[in-house]
């Protein structure tokens, strides 16, 4: 096995990492194979934005003379509200949170999405159906009281909100999402189906437009984005759609992709993709402890 620190680009001594806007280390293998490692400051660039970012390198690789997709660096076409009072630091607790991993076939997916449009005349995506089962699954294995508070969050896409500024070929590549947050009881979230919980995930989705446009007016009490790290907050990110998926450095699109992204006081989903050629969707999560571990890995065995 080989440690993700020699894989990973790191820094010089006494320079910090979040100076360097984006590190890559390229490390071969005797079969002929590589690993590509990124490291990427989030200030910088959305997980869109550094996808294209890495396509347009990965075409320079094969010889393409300009990217396909122009990159466009305008943050004065974003919107840019009233800054609110600053809310408490956020608080960085470490829960030892711990790694779990699987990979759920796409079969299992589509049953599930059939019988939701059988159940509710809607269709619903791979996304709703993924964290609707983890969210259920973390609160069922941690045990929380039925009437406390929990959450979701994920952050959407809002470039095709921003159609009449950015253009329209696209190519923006800074920051350009809003954070979503689906908020219910233990109990609702533990009681119910999974049916009614990618509900819940499917509705706390169809806010995003209003409450993008009530943010970009300054009509919030709340910053939105001011995250909490509580150990009731759960947070989600697919990495199916950015498109890293599709970069070909000339040797075709990669067999694999790993995220090393999050830290013990957050808890965390991701969902990616097996290695080639296997199908499916990996689940990959650091969100309960060990104490619970257990309990989490059986309700994620119960996918259906």
């Amino acid at each position: 096995m080989i440690s993700e620190e020699e894989l990973l680009p790191a820094p010089e001594d006494g320079v910090h990492p979040t100076s360097i806007p984006v590190m890559m280390q390229v490390t071969e293998f005797t079969c002929g194979g590589f690993i590509l490692g990124l490291v990427a400051v989030h200030t910088l660039a959305d997980g869109l934005g550094v996808a294209q970012f890495i396509t347009a390198i990965a075409e320079h690789a094969r010889g393409v003379d300009k990217p396909k997709v122009a990159p466009v660096w305008d943050r004065a076409l974003i919107p840019n509200p009233p800054k609110l009072p600053p809310g408490p630091p956020p608080s960085f607790q470490s829960f030892g949170f711990q790694h779990f991993s699987t990979d759920v076939i796409s079969d299992r997916i589509a049953h599930v999405k059939a019988v939701y449009f059988q159940t509710f005349g809607q269709y619903c995506s791979t996304f709703d159906v993924a964290t609707a089962k983890v969210w259920q699954a973390r609160i069922r294995a941690i045990g929380y009281n039925p009437e406390t508070q929990v959450h979701v969050c994920f952050f959407a896409n809002t470039r095709h909100l921003l159609m009449q500024v950015l253009p329209k070929d696209g190519g923006y590549y800074g920051n350009c999402f809003y954070p979503l947050t689906v908020t219910a009881t233990a109990k609702d979230v533990t009681s119910k189906g999974l049916l009614d919980v990618i509900k819940m995930i499917r509705d706390g989705k169809a806010r995003l437009p209003m409450e993008f446009a009530k943010w970009a007016s300054g009509d919030v009490k709340v910053d939105p984005y001011e995250l909490t790290f509580e150990h009731n907050v759960f947070f989600v990110s697919d990495w199916t759609r950015l498109g890293f998926f599709e970069v070909d450095y000339g040797w075709g699109t990669p067999s694999h992709i790993i995220p090393f992204t999050y830290a013990d006081y957050m808890a965390v989903a991701v969902f990616g993709a097996p290695p080639m050629p296997n199908k499916g969707t990996r689940i990959m999560t650091q969100c309960v402890e060990d104490k619970h571990i257990k309990e989490f890995r059986e309700e994620m065995k119960a996918f259906v």
